[in-house]
């Protein structure tokens, strides 16, 4: 074992690597950054900002999203239901039965079958369909028929 001081150089040189890196620590401040020290953290807030704001942007963008989506299912559902009731209506049947076609193919799609009624030879019809996160439901309204130049 030896005894005394050391006698190796270090990185830092001067008498001892032992003692260099001990007045080293001694020397150093805590705050290494050149921050102020009430400055610490500060981004560590501000990422969470972002963070949270982020997250709420995107739930509003998925909400909204939501709603669109069931727009477009409601007015998809109330266009094929007129259509294929119009069609029934055309080949003779009765209002009831064209309404039942028209639910039938609202009820396929999603959808339910609000009001049917019949103009002639024009079906006129309303359909709902459930917006998850809403409570009220997306509505759609369609009619269908033959054209007017057809009819002369």
């Amino acid at each position: 074992m030896m005894q005394g001081p050391c006698r190796c150089r270090g990185r830092l040189g001067g008498s001892g690597f032992r003692r260099s890196v001990a007045e080293g620590a001694r020397r150093r401040p805590l705050n290494r950054s050149r921050q102020p020290a009430t400055e610490r953290g500060a981004a560590t807030v501000l990422v969470i900002g972002v963070l949270v704001a982020l997250l709420v942007v995107t739930t509003g963008g998925l909400l909204i999203a939501s709603a669109v989506l069931a727009s477009h299912r409601a007015r998809l559902a109330a266009d094929l239901a007129v259509l294929a009731g119009a069609t029934a209506l055309r080949d003779a049947s009765t209002v009831e039965r064209a309404c039942a076609v028209a639910r039938r193919v609202a009820t396929l799609n999603g959808a339910e079958l609000g009001a049917c009624q019949a103009r002639g030879t024009e079906l006129e019809l309303t359909v709902t369909v459930a917006a998850p996160p809403w409570s009220a439901p997306a509505r759609a309204r369609s009619s269908a028929g033959p054209a007017a130049e057809a009819l002369r």
